[in-house]
């Protein structure tokens, strides 16, 4: 019996999965994608690449400020000058790096859908489909919306955050061959919520590349518009926020982001039931990287505690 598996590699499962492996336990992650992070993503076309989900990381506790400055050390994290005055730190050479620092040395399993978590015994069956594992303790840290599809719509874990909120997100990636105008336009009440130039943060390849994350109201109204739609509702808008022609533009590409911005939070780091299964993210605390780390974190140390 594996003694816990982590379900998703998203900053939350890795944070958690980091915690108990340097304690010395030998947490499994497994997760559907092909990446390390989940929206704390780098996505790559050729010989650029964009932030397409999270677009820097800040601290508010010692913990995580404490993972930031060690990174720094690193030279996995750097900090971007984006105008605001704030300390805003990105991974380098892409945001992915961060949580692939993070999840150095883990027992990652991309690839594996799991379909469904069901009680067995004193531990958890976990159906993979084609396979599956008996595990002593689960961590969820998949999105609230996505809990109920695991556990079951009944389960008492599901009625608990039945009023958390995710909002979807939009995102537009363009290489245009033009000078920019500025380095972020932020506007929670414009269509495009926020634009930055993506090409200007630090460790990153040449050109102008530029990244746009609509509005949560523009996201919720063509959220099931294809790739090619989305694409072609959104680039006219960059255009017109960047004073080009569409001409100017040499690439683009959209991604959808069903679940990306937490509106209504958990208010508290997780929840779990017979200290053997626990669900968590940064839908518990709120819409930042820092509160997903927080989140799994905190799994990471109740199972500890029952050593």
């Amino acid at each position: 019996m594996i003694p816990v598996v982590v379900i998703g590699a998203g900053m939350a499962g890795v944070a958690c999965a980091r915690r108990l492996a340097d304690a010395g336990l030998a947490p499994v992650v497994l997760d559907k994608g092909r990446g390390i992070g989940g929206r704390v993503a780098t996505r790559r076309a050729d010989a650029m690449q964009f932030d397409h989900g999270a677009q820097y990381a800040t601290a508010q506790g010692a913990g995580f400020g404490a993972v930031l400055e060690r990174l720094s050390r690193d030279g996995v994290v750097a900090t971007w000058d984006d105008g605001s005055g704030r300390a805003h730190r990105v991974g380098v050479p892409g945001m992915s790096a961060l949580p692939k620092a993070l999840a150095q040395g883990l027992d990652v399993r991309q690839g594996a859908q799991v379909r469904r978590v069901v009680r067995d015994g004193d531990g958890w069956h976990v159906d993979l489909g084609a396979d599956s594992l008996q595990v002593a303790r689960v961590v969820m840290t998949v999105p609230a919306p996505q809990v109920a599809g695991l556990l079951g719509a009944d389960h008492p874990l599901v009625d608990a955050i039945r009023d958390v909120r995710m909002a979807p997100c939009l995102t537009l990636m363009a290489a245009v061959d033009a000078p920019a105008p500025f380095t972020v336009q932020r506007d929670d009440d414009d269509d495009l919520a926020w634009i930055a130039q993506d090409s200007g943060k630090p460790g990153r390849p040449g050109g102008t590349l530029w990244v746009a994350q609509a509005s949560e109201a523009f996201s919720v109204a063509h959220l099931e518009e294809d790739a090619a739609g989305v694409t072609a509702l959104m680039l006219p808008l960059l255009c017109d926020r960047l004073g080009v022609n569409v001409s100017a533009v040499t690439h683009a590409a959209s991604h959808r982001w069903r679940y990306a911005r937490t509106t209504q939070a958990l208010g508290q780091r997780f929840l779990s039931q017979d200290d053997t299964l626990f669900v968590g993210g940064d839908w518990c605390l709120g819409a930042r990287i820092e509160a997903a780390w927080d989140s799994g974190t905190a799994i990471g140390n109740a199972i500890l505690q029952q050593r």
